[in-house]
């Protein structure tokens, strides 16, 4: 039987496929209408992962979809990736999933259905594992695959975890590190080694389920989470929802260090110099070259970016690395200004 090598049906894969922001912001510039909806606590208006919808006083429905083309060969971890990528929306909202739908699209004349199947299997797989059902979903006949889910999570409205709640003072920590879109650029050229597989592998299928935990824990203002437009992307997301300057310090954001050697050798993601120039003239880093390529990479299911006040910030590193985040890290703060990044 020939082996289905699933990238080479796209022209992009994971959360690299995303619409370049800048583009994105232009599209949905006149249909950002949360306020006229007042039970829809979060909607279009900042940029955050996920709408929430308050349905009594103690509860609110968290709802997302994210879907993307193959980013790995293998359809069963394909299936794993993009299902935690998912979930990952509601976590950083600060929710806890309830319910799933499939969204999935291949060419059914290129693809044969015991490879689909497993695509289906790896998404169900990490539904299991945290008692979710899937209760329905949509296909259609498509030329490039893609698959995902729509999720839905439960959340009390005064733990809402949104990116305008961030205040001026609160430090910066991230719970994964970065480089997932090198590496995924990199695999499609058949560049990586079984080891550094695996290690991305277990970086894109780690749930960031510990973010329901966190909203519940005082001293916590906004979380996110890092994906298709990078570190710097989404924390500029929360900069301008809140109205803040980021100052991260370079050397202490946690690097994947397969990924800085594949930067090296000149591997890097097409859509991590199209973050770039979105973002440039809000953003000054020391060594624009060295840092820009790795601080814009395209994280699929990526880890959280967390905004706390200072005296709870090493408390929540431990707590982060009990729960497996072995690479959580402080990497900067935020104070009042207008909204920038500067990396120094």
């Amino acid at each position: 039987m020939m082996e289905i090598k699933l990238t080479e049906f796209t022209h992009g894969g994971g959360c690299g496929c995303k619409i370049a922001p800048d583009v994105l912001n232009r599209l949905l510039t006149e249909l950002k209408n949360t306020k006229l909806v007042p039970n829809l606590l979060i909607g279009l208006d900042n940029a955050d992962d996920a709408s929430v919808y308050q349905i009594n006083e103690s509860q609110a429905v968290v709802v997302t979809t994210d879907f993307f083309a193959p980013v790995v060969d293998d359809p069963y971890d394909f299936g794993r990736i993009a299902a935690t990528n998912a979930f990952s929306d509601v976590y950083a909202m600060g929710g806890k999933p309830i319910l799933a739908l499939s969204v999935l699209g291949f060419p059914i004349d290129k693809i044969p259905e015991h490879v689909i199947k497993k695509i289906l299997q790896g998404g169900e797989s990490v539904c299991r594992e945290i008692k979710v059902p899937i209760a329905g979903g949509h296909s259609i006949d498509s030329k490039e695959p893609f698959y995902g889910l729509i999720a839905l999570g439960l959340i009390n409205p005064k733990n809402i975890k949104a990116n305008s709640h961030a205040r001026a003072g609160d430090r910066l920590i991230i719970t994964k590190p970065i480089g997932v879109g090198v590496i995924s650029a990199a695999l499609k050229t058949q560049t990586v080694n079984q080891k550094t597989y695996q290690k991305f592998l277990h970086l894109t299928t780690q749930l960031n389920s510990v973010g329901s935990r966190l909203a519940e824990m005082e001293g916590i203002h906004a979380m996110t989470d890092v994906t298709g437009f990078g570190l710097i992307g989404h924390l500029l997301e929360v900069c301008r929802a809140s109205r803040l300057v980021a100052r991260i310090t370079l050397d202490d954001v946690p690097i994947i260090p397969e990924a800085l050697e594949l930067i090296k050798s000149g591997v890097m993601s097409g859509a991590s110099s199209r973050n770039w120039r979105s973002f440039k003239d809000s953003v000054q880093l020391i060594e624009n070259d060295k840092w820009n390529t790795i601080l814009c990479d395209p994280q699929t299911s990526g880890g959280l970016l967390i905004t706390t006040e200072e005296k709870h910030s090493l408390e929540i590193i431990r707590i982060l690395r009990q729960a497996g985040c072995k690479d959580a890290k402080e990497i900067g703060y935020l104070s009042s200004g207008e909204p920038f990044v500067m990396g120094l």
